[in-house]
């Protein structure tokens, strides 16, 4: 009874629960399995590809986790494709993930910003920041307002972005009764989507390169292709500008960004039950009385990471490293920590976002299997048909949104579909710039609505609450942006 207690109050579902949810999958994995063994591997097509994207996201709303819907569905896919050697299959996939090499990128810009949050935690300056920034934030508006404005500033890359504003801000929303949820929606809808729109980033730079490969620009001409399109780019356009509105109250709070306000407001409980463990994890790391930072060392590790991530071509990994040197130097130097104290808390500091670091590999992890499976081409083959070039923009929006939803890969999921996106754009005599406006609005609603893709993970990890708090509460704004923004392709591929 006590370890179900616990559960329950860490706001996960009892034991009970779990054990008819994880029947009930491996029930379903078991009968697409059997059909798919009577029929032959290529018994797998047409719906049943589908299979454990929907069981991940049902499992999901039923468990209000991530990390387990994900092991699940990767598991359930391994057994329709490998019945026989399941288990074996999926270590195989694990460990393919594991030896990715932008896998191991993303482990390692996580961790050591994990590791830079402990310093600037134990060595007081994310303190001695917020008590600066009260002097200028006298209501709630203002202090979301002022992550807004520094979501904009830090647009270098979206990592940087929702990991440095969630980790320096959330001490003064808490002052304001703001919920976690509301602070995660404010930071995840300015990252992603500024460093999207604003052409000196990772995303550009990405998406550059790629729209080059797939013979849509010229060589040498990606990114100016891509700037070209940022005017056609819908949703992240409206979801930057959708947060203004929000804080203000011009749009409502809805369902349960409302619930959560409320909760903050009336009852001071900025954190979400079940979301402790986030702060706990950090709260050893907070500095005590002994350790007075500053403003500057505070602001000038911000500086340094956003001007070398910049300076080494958009390499944040970079930008990380060369930080986390001068960090070690300096606060060792001006005694703000000792030597066993800076060292100490970089370790505690990576260990801090293994959470988060589980989810992520478990994503890929489940978009592995997924590629295996041809999740992508099944759903582009499928709708092929129905594609005019009027309805091109409109039609890839809806489908390769939905897609990186489902699959939570932002990125990946577009390496394969832009060549299959160009030659119909080519073949239809489509617009361009519209048609890769409307691929980038697709990744961005992905990496911004999915609840655990990479952008979700992190935000809420940095602002303290869960990946399914932050993506439930903020859906239906997300929803909101992703209809305003197909209606205008919808509009614009007829004009």
């Amino acid at each position: 009874m006590e370890a179900n207690d616990k559960l329950i109050k860490q706001g996960a579902r009892p034991w009970h629960r779990w054990m008819v949810m994880i029947l009930l999958a491996i029930a379903l994995a078991a009968v697409v399995s059997a059909v798919v063994g009577t029929s032959g591997a290529d018994a797998i097509d047409g719906p049943l590809i589908l299979v454990p994207t929907g069981l991940v996201l049902l499992l999901a709303l039923l468990s209000r986790r991530a990390l387990e819907p994900l092991v699940f569905g990767a598991f359930a896919g391994t057994l329709m494709m490998d019945p026989t050697n399941a288990l074996s299959s999926l270590s195989e996939s694990l460990m393919s993930v594991m030896t990715d090499e932008d896998v191991a990128w993303v482990i390692m810009v996580c961790g050591l910003m994990g590791s830079i949050i402990a310093l600037l935690l134990k060595s007081g300056s994310s303190q001695a920041f917020a008590r600066a920034m009260m002097r200028y934030t006298t209501d709630k508006p203002r202090a979301l307002m002022g992550c807004w404005f520094m979501g904009i500033v830090l647009f270098v890359d979206d990592y940087l972005n929702s990991l440095a504003v969630g980790t320096s801000m959330r001490r003064i929303t808490d002052h304001f009764k703001t919920s976690r949820e509301m602070l995660a929606y404010v930071i995840d809808s300015t990252a992603a989507p500024i460093s999207v729109l604003i052409p000196i980033s990772t995303w550009a730079v990405f998406f550059g390169a790629l729209i080059e490969k797939n013979g849509v620009a010229a060589d040498g001409q990606g990114v100016m292709t891509y700037i070209q399109a940022i005017p056609f780019m819908f949703y992240p356009w409206i979801a930057v500008a959708m947060v203004p509105l929000v804080i203000y109250g011009k749009i409502p709070l809805i369902g349960p960004m409302k619930t959560a306000e409320r909760r903050a407001e009336r009852h001071g409980q900025c954190v979400p039950a079940g979301a402790e463990h986030i702060d706990e994890d950090i709260g050893h790391l907070e500095a005590d009385a002994s350790h007075k930072g500053s403003v500057w060392s505070f602001l000038l590790p911000m500086a340094s990471l956003a001007f070398f991530t910049w300076w080494f071509d958009l390499d944040f990994l970079m930008g990380i490293f060369i930080t986390l040197a001068g960090m070690i130097v300096t606060f060792i130097a001006l005694k703000k920590l000792s030597a066993s104290e800076t060292f100490d808390n970089i370790v505690e500091g990576f260990k801090s976002m293994i959470d988060a670091l589980a989810v992520l590999v478990a994503a890929f992890l489940f978009n592995e299997v997924n590629t295996a499976l041809g999740l992508n081409e099944y759903i582009i083959t499928t709708v092929e048909p129905l594609i005019s070039a009027e309805l091109l923009p409109f039609i890839i929006f809806s489908i390769m949104g939905f897609v990186s939803f489902a699959t939570g890969s932002n990125w990946g999921v577009f390496v394969i579909i832009l060549p299959i996106v160009a030659t119909l754009g080519h073949n239809l005599g489509a617009d361009m710039t519209l048609v890769i406006g409307a691929t980038l609005s697709a990744s961005t609603f992905g990496s911004h609505a999915c609840f655990y893709s990479d952008a979700t993970v992190l935000t809420s990890q940095a602002s303290g609450c869960t990946p399914f708090q932050h993506a439930f509460t903020q859906l239906p704004y997300a929803a909101l942006a992703g209809i305003l923004a197909a209606g205008a392709y919808l509009v614009l591929g007829y004009l």
